[in-house]
């Protein structure tokens, strides 16, 4: 049999819950994706509690909360310690993406579901790979490669591709086609025949106007309320599509001159584009090419305001602006308490450019019709005065001195443990006279001997059970070499205590929230949440536009068809779409399409048998190897013999091997093809799509229409009379060619 293949999802099918997703190659653990809702709903990630201490890597595709949100809380909670992989922007922005979500939940609420050190402790163990970088997995996942690919979507986004024993796993949720003003489209395309598919069918049954038309009449939906002296807001997430937000609301108003304002406002804002603006390499081609001509970065925004406090707003009160804010879900955040000074007055706009999640008050403005009324939590946090505060400076005196009986109480039991652990330990040599002058240790010798010397003082009185004691003895074990005793340097390093200390214990990460974020957490005065429940009349306008940047339903299927997977898994999208991309990929790409429940485990086991395959000297001695490019390439004849289970060993043939036909192996283009005849003085050209040489003869070039993405062989036709030019070019077509 191939390589063993398991697919068990943990969250994110038949529904729009977040992608968690087990995938076990010959036994070895990989969680596709590790996402959370903004809801932080524990009970979502039961199933993955119960595998999290098995899993032996984490794969991120996205830099999102749906795709690695619950990551500082399974690390936290569930013993998730296995070494997570991804691109080096889905790393940044989705720590970012982290901290703002953590530092809206904690204005509003005592949050205590993770902390910023959560946070850095879960991403310090990311391992950053760039695309198309092929990384050996080692121990456990020996013979496994995973490589990141362009997915679209969102900055870093990435399609996984795995590959065993010449066996590839694809995984490709949340892709898109489309080239964006950031983004390349996805190069998923280029998988041909992998014996596994991964992919979502979140958007299976829905088709998206032309790009151009969407992008004009978001522009239009905007000025229209702008020059009714009206105010929109766009919930956005922190670092995913408002990228591409923003890209468009800039090159219009430079085109325009207009001088509307336009805020980002998260508690990330400025890191957030400070990053994005050295991450050129990962974006479209454009961006890239005008960056190497005119030395112009895109995220050099001149008409984009960055803020990180909601309190700048006040200076522009009444007048028409464009506000980006997290979050998007308007649950908490920003985008939560503007929604509610903008939603009473019938001039503003609500512009949503994805769906929102379910259970939130984004979806619930999102139906049709939306509610005329709302109810909303409005929360806060208030400094604690008076009683309260008397009560609790008393409780935390209470809880220091506790905290202080206890551990002198662990300090003195341990001497109590250490003294009757010397005397048991005692040597059983003959009785020694103490002087008490050799009490004073100097502090050279206590420094040299890192506090480790034991030294009885006069009026020490053994008990009677015990023998003579000693002065223990402890042997200088240091290196030296040629310039004395070898030091570590880290040893003279004075530690610098500063605010980012506070903000996780970070390592290896320079990803920080924002001053005004920081000055929050180091804040630390007594304070309490303070809520009440309030009714919001909805009176503004709410429009709904898809800036989701995923491929349609129509691109969906015929990316699949293209890619012609042995066998197709679908997860992520409501049931009605799952069950009507099931139907048609079984009618139309392959027999095998499986849309598993949650914990429900497939085997989508290859049919095909894999062996390795070694080479004996003997048959090596007499193989003749020619150049290939990089490669070395030959023909043999042999007999496999089977050593084990999966090695076959070839062997020599016991009798001479008849004569085989003529191989040529490469790759022709028909346009390198005329220019090579051209450099040999043959006048050629292209007529209906084959080569015109001369007078008369005619090249054509056929592949085999049975084989999906024209991996099949070639068929080289050449046309015309027997004559000296048919030889000529013959020769010169052989010459294009490796022969074997």
């Amino acid at each position: 049999m191939g390589t063993s293949v398991q697919v068990t999802p943990l969250s994110g099918v038949y529904g729009e819950n977040p992608l968690c997703y087990l995938v076990a190659i010959d036994g070895f653990n990989l969680l596709m994706d590790c996402g959370w809702n903004d809801l932080f709903d524990p009970s979502l990630l039961q199933p993955l509690s119960r595998v999290a201490k098995s899993i032996d890597a984490v794969l991120i595709s996205h830099p999102d909360i749906l795709h690695l949100g619950a990551l500082p809380y399974a690390r936290k909670h569930f013993g998730l310690s296995a070494p997570v992989y991804a691109t080096e922007p889905v790393y940044r922005l989705g720590l970012l993406t982290m901290y703002d979500h953590y530092l809206s939940r904690r204005q509003i609420s005592e949050f205590d579901m993770f902390t910023l050190d959560d946070i850095d402790a879960a991403f310090q163990n990311v391992i950053r790979l760039k695309y198309s970088q092929n990384y050996h997995l080692s121990e456990n996942g020996e013979g496994i490669v995973i490589a990141p690919h362009v997915a679209g979507h969102l900055l870093g986004g990435t399609i996984w591709k795995i590959t065993k024993d010449g066996e590839d796993v694809v995984y490709a949720v949340d892709f898109n086609h489309r080239k964006e003003r950031h983004l390349n489209g996805t190069v998923l395309e280029s998988f041909v025949r992998p014996a596994v598919l991964i992919t979502d069918a979140y958007n299976a049954l829905n088709n998206q106007v032309y790009k151009r038309q969407r992008d004009q009449e978001f522009i239009d939906a905007i000025l229209r309320v702008l020059r009714a002296d009206g105010t929109v807001l766009l919930p956005v997430d922190t670092a995913g599509r408002v990228l591409e937000l923003i890209l468009i609301l800039e090159q219009y108003w430079a085109q325009q001159h207009l001088s509307f304002p336009i805020f980002f406002l998260t508690n990330v804002a400025s890191s957030t584009v400070e990053y994005v603006k050295s991450f050129l390499e990962w974006m479209s081609d454009s961006i890239a090419k005008s960056f190497e001509h005119t030395r112009d970065n895109a995220f050099l925004l001149k008409y984009v305001t960055l803020i990180i406090n909601k309190s700048d707003l006040e200076n522009y009160a009444g007048v028409p602006k464009v506000v980006l804010t997290s979050m998007a879900s308007l649950e908490v955040g920003f985008s939560h308490d503007i929604f509610v000074e903008l939603a009473t007055d019938a001039k503003n706009l609500v512009l949503f450019t994805e769906r929102g999640q379910f259970g939130t008050l984004a979806r619930m403005l999102q139906v049709d019709p939306p509610p005329k009324a709302v109810k909303v939590t409005m929360s806060k946090r208030v400094p604690l005065v008076g009683d309260e505060l008397k009560a609790y400076e008393e409780e935390q005196e209470k809880i220091k001195k506790e905290e202080a009986v206890k551990k002198a109480s662990i300090v003195k039991v341990e001497e109590v443990r250490a003294a009757s652990s010397h005397l048991s330990e005692s040597t059983k040599g003959d009785s020694m006279e103490i002087d008490p002058t050799s009490a004073t240790a100097s502090p050279k010798a206590s420094s040299h001997f890192r506090g480790q010397m034991d030294i009885l003082i006069d009026g020490f009185t053994p008990p009677s059970t015990s023998v003579a004691p000693m002065f223990p003895f402890f042997e200088n074990t240091a290196e030296w070499d040629d310039f004395g005793e070898v030091i570590n340097p880290d040893d003279y390093v004075i530690q610098e205590e500063d605010s980012n200390h506070m903000v996780g214990n970070g390592k290896s990460l320079d990803v920080k929230p924002d001053e005004a974020s920081v000055h929050l957490l180091l804040d630390s005065t007594p304070s309490k949440v303070v809520s009440h429940e309030l009714t919001v009349q909805v009176k503004c306008a709410l429009l709904y536009m898809d800036f989701e940047g995923r491929s349609d339903g129509r691109s969906v299927k015929s990316i699949i068809s293209h890619v012609a997977p042995l066998k197709l898994v679908l997860v992520h999208g409501s049931a009605e779409a799952t069950e009507h991309l099931k139907m048609h990929c079984a009618k139309h790409v392959c027999p095998h399409v499986y849309a598993p429940q949650i914990e429900e485990t497939i085997d989508v086991t290859s049919d095909l048998c894999a062996y390795k395959v070694q080479l004996s000297e003997k048959l090596m001695s007499n193989v003749l190897f020619r150049k290939m490019v990089e490669n070395e390439i030959s023909w043999m004849d042999s007999v496999a013999e089977k050593t084990n289970e999966k090695v076959l060993t070839l062997l020599p043939p016991p009798s001479a091997p008849p004569t085989h036909k003529s191989v040529l192996v490469g790759d022709l283009k028909l346009a390198d093809f005329k220019q090579y005849l051209s450099t040999k003085g043959v006048q050629v050209e292209f007529a209906g799509g084959a080569l015109k040489c001369g007078e008369h003869i005619t090249v054509r070039k056929i592949s085999d229409s049975s084989q999906k993405g024209g991996t099949g062989p070639q068929q080289i036709v050449i046309e015309g009379p027997l004559c000296e030019d048919y030889y000529k070019i013959r020769g010169h077509l052989y010459s294009q060619f490796y022969l074997l």
